[in-house]
């Protein structure tokens, strides 16, 4: 395949490329408060100067993420922010947090899912949901809505997208056939189902979105406990349960003013399904490896118990937490399938890759803020968000990351946002939720400029029905994050 060529930097980027190393000077050079912290010397205002510099190209997109992702393995020990002379100290407390065991989660997860896309799995998977929920008008537009979460819960939200496009143009295609007009409303729901449905339901699990491993990954270096693969989903999924009925309603809103009759989807979707045939062996391989390291993570706290005690004498007295246990899991069940000839080179090498370094970088970052002091100052300063009310708080921390996730991608959000907030896991969760719910903008989400890029859903459309949702989300998350997550995450 031959590569694209390179596309231009724009004004934006280049001033992010400038911006960034100028800000950092002037935070490390210029005389302020964080020069004065008693002990601290000047290690606050270095991991400030690296931590703006990553924030601003990350969310200009002055170069590629990943390459602003490695700034603290050069920054970090060159400018003494882990308070160590012995370089080889520095530069291995800056590059350990690229090893994370989240991060090997992640990867795993990445490669099962990439297994699923090889054999055609998730595809099934989500033309069998929407054949079960029906093909009236209501009902097309749920399944959508409904089966392209259910897909997004276990693959990227941007592979569940790309996968879901072409499903909903064949819809939409068939749909205006039998109308004999064009469906401008309902086309743009439809399409904007795919979207979101995308977004949401990568909320609901630790390997639905990167953001989900950054907020494991964070909550385990700032507070120093694991949140476990269960866990997680019981503080994640009902918002996802809870919020698709919500933007289904919102959809149709919109999508009923074609006044659609009863409509021929059904035949489209029998006629996909028609073309899978019959499940392939590789698809049944692949879905009981699946199943049983969906099984192994649900089970993962008695079974942590019952190795934790061989794996101490084995290794040394080794600590085995659930990230590690996690990790594990989902390398061992990628390993097998590569083993089984069910996971090839080919579909690897479309995994995003460079994710796992926007990762690392992340963590990296939240190393070298912790390590260097400026973690308690921000919380010093910040701690009068922990004292408002339960639904203040969290109202001020949803809405500020849905309106920053609008201008920068989801993980860098996460990534910044989750280094300044007070280390309180109920409101690092609320944060985490809110960077994948901006529904408003093409920039805010990949899901959002696929579906935009497919030319179904005009801008001021998507804006008229993103605004409103951005808002909904707030104020949903706002309510659920001051009852249920403060409950489960205490």
């Amino acid at each position: 395949m031959s590569e694209q060529p390179q596309r231009r930097a724009t004004t934006g980027q280049w001033v992010g490329r400038l911006a960034g190393p100028v800000v950092a000077a002037l935070l490390y050079l210029v005389p302020s408060g964080l020069h004065t912290l008693p002990g601290l010397d000047h290690r606050p205002a270095a991991a400030a100067a690296v931590a703006a510099w990553m924030a601003i190209w990350w969310f200009t997109e002055a170069v590629p993420m990943a390459w602003t992702a490695v700034l603290p393995v050069a920054l970090f020990p060159l400018l003494g922010v882990f308070a160590t002379d012995n370089a080889a100290v520095a530069l291995g407390r800056a590059t350990l947090p690229f090893l994370d065991p989240y991060i090997f989660l992640f990867m795993g997860g990445m490669a099962l899912g990439a297994s699923m896309e090889q054999w055609g799995l998730h595809r099934r998977i989500a033309l069998l949901i929407m054949h079960a929920v029906g093909t009236g008008p209501q009902r097309l537009l749920f399944g959508m809505l409904a089966s392209t979460a259910a897909v997004s819960l276990w693959i990227s939200n941007t592979a569940t997208a790309v996968m879901m496009v072409p499903i909903g143009m064949a819809l939409l295609t068939q749909l205006q056939a039998a109308e004999g007009r064009r469906l401008e409303h309902f086309g743009a729901a439809l399409m904007l189902a795919v979207a979101y449905g995308s977004n949401i339901g990568g909320i609901g699990t630790k390997i639905g979105s990167p953001t989900n491993s950054v907020f494991a990954g964070v909550v385990s270096r700032r507070l120093g406990t694991d949140v476990g693969f269960v866990e997680y989903i019981v503080a994640a999924l009902p918002f996802v349960l809870l919020f698709i009925p919500l933007t289904w309603a919102m959809l149709w809103r919109w999508g009923r003013k074609d006044a659609l009759g009863p409509g021929q989807g059904g035949d489209v979707i029998a006629r996909e399904l028609a073309r899978l045939g019959p499940m392939t062996q590789g698809e049944r391989t692949v879905g009981a490896v699946f199943l049983v390291a969906a099984v192994l993570w649900i089970a993962g706290d008695p079974l942590r118990e019952l190795l934790a005690g061989p794996v101490a004498r084995a290794f040394g007295g080794f600590k085995l937490g659930g990230k590690h246990y996690e990790a594990t899991v989902a390398m061992v069940g990628a390993l097998a399938l590569v083993l089984m000839r069910r996971l090839s080179v080919a579909a690897l090498r479309r995994v995003p890759w460079d994710t796992l370094l926007l990762l690392g970088g992340g963590f990296a970052l939240a190393a070298g803020i912790e390590a260097s002091g400026l973690a308690s100052w921000l919380t010093s300063r910040l701690s009068g968000l922990e004292s408002l009310p339960p639904l203040a708080s969290h109202a001020v921390v949803a809405t500020a990351t849905i309106l920053l996730s609008a201008i920068a991608s989801n993980t860098a959000t996460t990534n910044v946002m989750l280094n300044v907030l007070p280390a309180s896991r109920p409101l690092l969760a609320v944060s985490t939720f809110a960077a994948s719910c901006d529904f408003a903008l093409p920039a805010g989400t990949p899901p959002n400029a696929i579906v935009f890029g497919s030319g179904a859903v005009r801008l001021p459309v998507m804006m008229r029905a993103g605004i409103l949702l951005d808002l909904l989300a707030a104020a949903v998350l706002t309510v659920y994050g001051a009852t249920w997550v403060q409950w489960v995450l205490p």
